[in-house]
């Protein structure tokens, strides 16, 4: 377990402030990421776009949960897993405490969003995803 912020305070070793992440960012070389936590294969970064989203498929599973903002997540979906076609993109309407989920290699992004915008992202897994074990609907639906 390693904490990647200024407070290495051994009691808070396990707690991370938006406002401890958010004195992160930018980063020295201007990036509106900023990774605060690694645990296995568990890595928490903060993210503040602004303006726009440049961000591009990453090769692990991510968990966002929005810490402050508003606006519009965007996700093209695959159509095949072999075919690597994209399937219509959906877009999500997210605020503050939603969460928001983005498979490995799944072209993602914000859109129209607040100047606040701040979302946790939790990186986990191995390279390529996790396998999925199921639509996790009892009634059959595909996630």
């Amino acid at each position: 377990m390693r904490k990647l912020t200024a407070n290495i305070d051994p009691a808070e070793i396990r707690r991370i402030t938006l406002d401890e992440a958010l004195a992160l960012l930018p980063t020295p070389d201007g990036k509106r990421s900023a990774a605060v936590f690694e645990h296995g294969t568990l890595q928490v970064k903060l993210y503040a776009p602004r303006g726009r989203d440049p961000q591009s498929p990453h090769t692990r599973d991510e968990l966002y949960v929005v810490a402050r903002g508003e606006g519009w997540f965007v996700i093209g979906e695959l159509a095949g897993e072999r075919s690597g076609e994209l399937s219509e993109e959906r877009r999500h309407r997210f605020g503050p405490n939603d969460v928001l989920f983005a498979k490995a290699g799944t072209r993602h992004r914000f859109e129209n969003f607040s100047d606040d915008l701040a979302v946790w992202v939790m990186f986990y897994g191995p390279e390529g995803g996790e396998r999925d074990k199921g639509s996790g609907w009892s009634d059959g639906r595909q996630a």
